[in-house]
């Protein structure tokens, strides 16, 4: 089969992320809630920040969080493609890949929270 070139590659790989981004919403309740966050969070942002700056750190600190999670789905969906026994390597994986979520989530807080002090506190 011959690859993709230019503009049909382009439209084929937003089709491919489009199929997947509405598997993540129908089938993985994390992605769910934060889609939410994100929807949420970008009209909160106008309100606590008090620059552009400000604004782009709080709405992309929410999808660096999706984005993870994206990357830790990815990485479940592989190693349970390998297959669903329990192998140590196997869990390592999935554990780094929640790790890498849970990194992300300790980073939008600290966005988050840098920005409600800045804009109420001081």
């Amino acid at each position: 089969m011959e690859k993709q070139q230019g503009f049909k590659r382009l439209i084929s790989a937003f089709q491919n992320s489009n199929r997947a981004l509405g598997w993540l919403l129908k089938n993985e309740a994390a992605f769910k809630q934060e889609a939410w966050l994100l929807l949420f969070s970008i009209p909160l942002s106008f309100i606590i920040s008090d620059s552009l700056a400000q604004q782009l750190l709080l709405i992309s600190s929410v999808i660096f969080v999706m984005f993870a999670e994206v990357v830790n789905t990815a990485i479940e969906a592989v190693v349970d493609r390998v297959g669903l026994e329990h192998h140590e390597l196997s869990g390592l994986a999935k554990d780094l890949g929640s790790l890498a979520v849970l990194i992300s989530l300790l980073l939008c807080c600290t966005a988050w929270g840098y920005v409600i002090v800045q804009h109420f506190v001081i």
